[in-house]
């Protein structure tokens, strides 16, 4: 029987390795376009990224297919990880990127009907490892962090879900802050107009490489500043800077696992993903091309020009960043759930 068992593993594995073989990627790209779907309006963050990448990817797959960058925005991202999971074509021909809270979310909230699994996606890497960052008006009457617990300020977000409304909701929860939530804006920089114009003090949950886009003199702008790091550890520049981080406001080691586990999103603030069921082979091709794609002395350039970091993670990697999220202990989940709760 063992020797049965070894020869049908051994079998599978050479079956496995067959298939693999036998796909012709550059055949079966030529030719064709690949789709990223961009969860986001024009201008933001994701779209910053998804835009960059989709230059520099092309080189990078067998057959060099046209690379159509096309956006989708709408509620928080999950407009596009419904159409992934449920619509598009499932032989990697399209994929998405979209806010890591769509991948969180289902963790955290309850009587929410989604349309997808996120620990089922097929993850083909992540464009980035974000530092998020409050960015207030300078004429908000706070000038220290704690001044957050004392002062109400009103903050503009996209939709519910999204990191510009749970991050500031998540502080509220845990850490006692005021902020007001304004949503339903378009995308980040629709928010950073109404800040310019003084529909809203500020922004909670924007990323620190799109805050450098929208505003490159944000250290000496005249009417808005970085106010405050969401994230564990802070960048450097901004810790170098003395921009005290949100979680300086936790209280005891309950309400920091309740942080650290909710700030752990940060690691795939940029994720691009495939819908499942998607042939191994076809996914491993993707992760590789976009593994060199990151790493394209045009693509760091470029970046460099653009003002923005890019600091990337390979499939694997965030496919088990998501996994081990799920497998949080369930009373630091609940610690998170309620303090979302009531903070809406």
């Amino acid at each position: 029987m063992l020797k049965k068992l070894t020869a049908t593993v051994a079998f599978a594995a050479l079956a496995t390795s067959a298939t693999a073989q036998t796909f012709d990627a550059a055949a079966f790209y030529k030719g064709k376009n690949v789709t990223i779907l961009v969860a986001s309006s024009t201008g933001g963050g994701l779209d910053t990224y998804a835009r960059l990448v989709g230059r520099h990817f092309q080189k990078h797959i067998p057959g060099a297919p046209t690379i159509v960058v096309q956006n989708m925005p709408g509620a928080g991202g999950n407009i596009v990880a419904n159409h992934i999971f449920n619509i598009a074509p499932k032989d990697g021909t399209t994929m998405g990127v979209t806010f890591p809270s769509v991948i969180v979310d289902p963790l955290l909230t309850e009587g929410v009907q989604r349309g997808y699994d996120a620990t089922k996606f097929n993850y083909i890497g992540n464009a980035h490892s974000e530092v998020l960052v409050c960015v207030l008006r300078k004429d908000a009457p706070v000038s220290k962090i704690e001044d957050l617990r004392k002062t109400e300020l009103l903050i503009g977000a996209t939709a519910p879900g999204s990191t510009t409304a749970d991050f500031p909701k998540i502080a509220n929860g845990i850490l006692d802050t005021k902020f007001k939530l304004v949503t339903g804006y378009k995308g980040s920089r629709e928010v950073t107009m109404a800040i310019e114009s003084g529909e809203v003090q500020g922004i909670c949950g924007l990323g620190y490489s799109t805050v450098k886009v929208q505003y490159p003199d944000i250290m000496n702008n005249p009417f808005a500043r970085i106010f405050a790091q969401e994230d564990m550890a802070g960048h450097p520049v901004l810790n170098g800077a003395g921009v005290p981080l949100m979680l300086s406001l936790a209280r005891n080691p309950e309400e920091r696992a309740a942080m650290q586990m909710f700030y752990g999103q940060n690691s795939f603030a940029r994720p691009f993903i495939l819908p499942p069921n998607v042939a191994p082979e076809r996914v491993a091709v993707l992760r590789k091309a976009f593994d060199e794609t990151m790493k394209d002395p045009e693509l760091l350039a470029e970046a460099e020009r653009m003002n923005i970091d890019v600091v990337p993670s390979d499939g694997p990697a965030v496919q088990k960043i998501v996994a081990d999220m799920y497998a949080t202990p369930a009373a630091v989940i609940k610690t998170v759930k309620e303090a979302l709760e009531r903070s809406k």
